[in-house]
């Protein structure tokens, strides 16, 4: 049994907040300015001149003051609601509307679409776990579609696990012949304000009628300080370690925690899982594999790393029960699709020219258990 875990940052289309976006340093000092002015309880008239100046400047103007738009489903079909709103417009080539309208995600270059079907095809495992695809019908094209276009067999079952912070970030899993989703639970762990985070238990029957119990979790980056940050994820970490202890507890030996915990393993928010339990790391495995980096940067250890010569910080994980880790005859890291902050690094798809057509900033981890 191959599994795999992938945080794969959208499929074809992400949220805008989501994207990286640099600014120049003008910018930034003219945003620093306009706060600072805002914050003031009272400013004189050149004040308000400049902070009309500062609006013109950053780009308030252009904000549109046309009524909004809705896009909505019905019956498989999309349908737009504008000014009157008793008037549906089916996007079709019986109307004038061509079904195009800006929204809140911007579209996933093509060809790195096919670098995260690439880096899928290359690893090829039995259950893989995806995190932050944007929709069921997102994830069907892909696996249907852009696989096979890659000489790469679909995945016979799929599901997608909707979050609950509607900026697309849904956890998928999708299974090969032979491998039988049993059941799905949602356990809460915890968050702060509404963005309250699930970790997700999936029973999977193996083809020898062997079960495993796979523990998915994505712990999203708060937008807080840090030291806030830290301690809701501690909070979190130790509502999974419990949720673990107690399936131990039941005689489901066979567990996996798997998913993006977006912190280093040394950090103290994951220790009441990574050094409480007795959960083990797969990156400590002897069978772990992964390409080393180029030049000097392979006798290179990088605080955070998933090890020597492998420069790229640790947020994606894979831990096993003892009874699993004992199982484990080969593992490895496939950062085939990522692009190297400075280069040269490590290697990358020849056809991966820019930052652009990287699959996604995370690696697949992968492990392959005799069970």
């Amino acid at each position: 049994m191959k599994i795999a875990t992938y945080n794969i940052q959208n499929l074809f289309h992400r949220d805008k907040s989501l994207m990286k976006q640099s600014i120049s340093k003008s910018m930034s000092d003219w945003i620093t300015e306009l706060d600072t002015l805002m914050r003031k309880p009272t400013t004189n008239v050149p004040e308000q001149d400049r902070i009309r100046e500062l609006s013109f400047l950053i780009g308030f103007e252009k904000t549109s003051q046309k009524p909004y738009a809705i896009m909505r489903r019905k019956a498989g079909l999309l349908y737009m609601k504008g000014i009157h709103h008793s008037i549906e417009t089916k996007a079709s080539e019986l109307t004038n509307w061509n079904g195009w309208i800006a929204l809140q995600t911007l579209p996933i270059k093509p060809l790195a679409t096919k670098h995260k079907a690439q880096v899928i095809a290359d690893v090829n495992a039995d259950i893989l776990l995806l995190h932050e695809v944007e929709d069921r019908s997102s994830l069907e094209e892909f696996n249907q579609v852009i696989l096979p276009e890659i000489k790469c067999k679909p995945y016979a079952q799929s599901f997608v696990i909707q979050s609950n912070d509607m900026k697309g970030l849904e956890t998928a899993i999708l299974l090969r012949d032979g491998y039988k989703l049993q059941s799905v639970k949602t356990h809460l762990i915890g968050g702060y304000s509404d963005a309250f985070q699930h970790l997700l238990e999936f029973e999977i029957t193996t083809p020898t009628a062997q079960k495993i119990w796979v523990l998915g979790i994505y712990l999203a980056k708060q937008d807080v300080d840090v030291k806030t940050a830290d301690v809701i994820r501690k909070s979190q970490v130790k509502n999974i370690a419990s949720i673990y202890e107690k399936l131990i507890t039941e005689g489901k030996k066979n567990v996996i925690i798997t998913g993006t915990f977006n912190a280093p393993s040394y950090c103290d928010s994951l220790s009441p899982l990574v050094q409480q339990t007795d959960v083990k790391d797969i990156t400590k495995h002897l069978s772990f594999e992964v390409d080393i980096d180029e030049g000097d940067d392979a006798t290179y250890f990088r605080l955070g790393a998933y090890r020597l010569g492998v420069n790229i910080k640790q947020k994606d994980y894979m831990l096993l029960s003892p009874a699993l880790y004992k199982k484990m005859t080969d593992s490895g890291l496939n950062r085939k699709a990522v692009w190297p902050v400075k280069r040269p690094q490590w290697s990358i798809y020849k056809s991966i020219t820019n930052k652009t057509l990287a699959a996604s900033e995370h690696p697949v981890v992968w492990g392959k258990i005799e069970i």
